[in-house]
């Protein structure tokens, strides 16, 4: 039995972290879900301007909707909304399986919105309309002024995929968002069934200390932070509060592993997928990572409920002068910036294409 059907077997899901036009014209993503248990996908800005310069898939497209006067966003909106709602269509027999638990792939809003409340939730309601599909997540990063925006969205009936989390406190701060947006819903007479998934970024913090910790500690902070968040996750669902809400007939908002890639060459190169296999979890990772997991991946068991050893790890970067709660406001600050970087770099290419096509 596959590596990847092994994960899948103990109730998590395997998500790829990449969306491309040749990925679905090829056939190649339809393969993935029949042969390696791939049951759904996240795109970010990143992903598709890799996409656009790194082949010519889209100059056609993109030529077409520049002649008609598209705007820059409006014409990469629509780019995105072509390869996802097609995404969405291969993913479907998943998701009318699994009742909506599974089968989603994710549109981020624009990451220049990141401080914008009111522009954000006016995205997110836009976005999720063109998409006209019930298996796309709408993207928001849980910031200060993304959470209010994720509680009015999923009170809209938005499905969105809380992102740039980075510790069990973001993790706690976006899913009572969730909730609050749930308990409107049934305050107003709505159905409470609405999806959501939170996403922890886990690679990001061993890269930021390596430097900074001993090497008996270096790769551990991540998966630490993980299984801390992982415990407040068991925690939440077994809550009178979430039990309530889930008599009502809401769903769990599942956490999701995001930034599940090794960045450390000298660490193993599927670290994180074998140290966070977890029932009722979703684990979303590169094309090259899913393909070095179901080659010589193991299943060597599922992560505790009550967090294992996450505190005497977490207590140890401690004693090493990290403070976890400050790492993790940082992290997300960077996340946020590095994500608009990848927006304007992303528009910038467009422009660019739409430019050099134009003359041509």
């Amino acid at each position: 039995m596959a590596a990847t059907q092994r994960l899948h077997d103990i109730g998590q899901s395997l998500w790829l972290d990449n969306i491309t036009r040749d990925l679905l014209t090829s056939g190649t993503l339809e393969r993935y879900i029949r042969e390696l248990s791939v049951t759904g996908l996240t795109s970010n800005p990143t992903i598709f301007d890799h996409a656009i310069t790194d082949g010519d898939a889209y100059d056609e497209a993109i030529r077409q909707k520049a002649l008609a006067g598209k705007p820059d966003e409006a014409l990469f909106f629509e780019l995105a909304l072509e390869d996802l709602v097609q995404a969405a269509d291969l993913l479907r027999p998943v998701h009318d399986a699994s009742s909506g638990v599974d089968g989603w792939v994710s549109l981020e809003v624009s990451p220049l919105l990141a401080d914008d409340t009111a522009a954000s939730i006016e995205a997110a309601s836009r976005l999720h309309a063109q998409a006209q599909r019930p298996n796309v997540f709408i993207k928001i990063p849980g910031t200060g002024a993304g959470l209010p925006a994720i509680e009015e969205s999923i009170f809209a009936g938005v499905p969105v995929n809380v992102t740039l989390l980075f510790s069990r406190e973001h993790y706690l701060a976006a899913a009572a968002a969730y909730m609050r947006g749930l308990e409107r819903r049934l305050a107003a007479g709505l159905d409470p069934a609405v999806a959501s998934v939170a996403s922890l970024f886990v690679s990001r913090w061993d890269v930021a200390v390596q430097d900074r910790v001993p090497p008996a500690l270096r790769n551990r902070l991540g998966i630490a932070v993980a299984m801390d968040s992982y415990r407040a996750y068991r925690e939440l669902l077994a809550s009178e509060r979430w039990q309530g809400l889930a008599d009502a007939g809401a769903r769990p908002q599942r956490l999701l592993w995001a930034s599940t890639g090794t960045k450390n060459p000298e660490a193993s190169d599927i670290l994180y997928i074998e140290a966070l296999a977890a029932p009722d979890t979703v684990n979303t990772m590169p094309e090259k990572t899913l393909h070095a997991f179901a080659g010589h991946g193991e299943v060597r068991g599922v992560l505790p409920a009550d967090g294992g050893d996450a505190g005497e790890t977490l207590s140890a970067f401690a004693r090493e002068g990290i403070d976890v709660e400050a790492l993790a406001a940082q992290l997300q600050e960077e996340g946020v910036d590095a994500f608009a970087r990848s927006w304007r770099d992303l528009m910038q290419r467009i422009a660019a294409k739409r430019e050099s096509l134009g003359r041509g």
